[in-house]
């Protein structure tokens, strides 16, 4: 494995060691300590490149400590639109957004994809047959409409993700996870009826999850965004 690719992301890092378009093992963390934890994944080996894709800016310190730890760098937040514009893609996208997008155009080829990402958002982005970007949603992800519902009424309680859920609730309880629950299941059906013809594609968290609940054929790719930055990795290898 010769390249480190990095997704800091709203809750969470996750990282993997690459070569080309294959990833080796993925590596997690949730803390306030993500410097520490990038450090850590270099302590044995140098990647040649680097490339760390982030939700929230790069601090010009950061952005040194990391120049020193590998042979090349390439920062992805949103000081740098140029990579996604360089790509078809429109500045305003979050970076492991538009990782998902790549991937699965270059997954997909030749096919339109829908592509559903379920994190602490939930982000619904559709590509055409060409591969051309078409646009995208953004709404709540599923634990974080739970804790809205539970955050914003004083009447609600906090409700855990459950492993069923009815399609009408016959408590408070019920009614909460049946809320949560179908409604994205109803969203979802509501964009795959949009594109019928589309490749759909579940990655996030609760990909898994939802996947298993709907009569739609779905392509479950858990480290679509990892897979992206790989992919941006090698392009970036190659121009060197």
């Amino acid at each position: 494995m010769t390249n480190l690719i990095i997704d800091i992301g709203n809750t969470a890092v996750k990282a993997s060691w690459s070569d080309g378009m294959t990833l080796g093992k993925t590596f997690r963390y949730q803390g306030e300590k993500v410097m520490d934890f990038i450090l850590s994944l270099v302590n044995k080996e140098k990647p040649l490149v680097m490339v760390v894709a982030s939700v929230y800016g790069i601090s010009a310190q950061d952005e040194s400590r990391l120049r020193n730890v590998c042979k090349h760098l390439l920062i992805l937040d949103n000081a740098h639109p140029e990579v996604l514009e360089s790509k078809g893609l429109p500045s305003y996208l979050t970076y492991d957004r538009a990782a998902s997008i790549l991937a699965a155009r270059y997954l997909f080829r030749g096919r339109g994809c829908t592509v559903v990402d379920f994190g602490t958002t939930l982000t619904v982005d559709f590509t055409g047959p060409d591969g051309r970007y078409q646009g995208g949603n953004i709404s709540l992800g599923c634990r974080t409409r739970f804790k809205a519902l539970n955050r914003y009424s004083r009447a609600l309680p906090l409700v855990n993700t459950p492993e069923t859920a009815p399609v009408l609730g016959d408590s408070v309880t019920t009614s909460m996870t049946a809320g949560v629950i179908s409604g994205i299941l109803f969203e979802i059906e509501g964009y795959i009826g949009l594109n019928p013809e589309n490749i759909i594609v579940f990655t996030g968290g609760d990909a898994i999850y939802f996947a298993k609940r709907m009569k739609n054929s779905i392509f479950v790719v858990c480290n679509l965004v990892l897979m992206g930055l790989a992919l941006m990795a090698d392009e970036y290898v190659k121009n060197l």
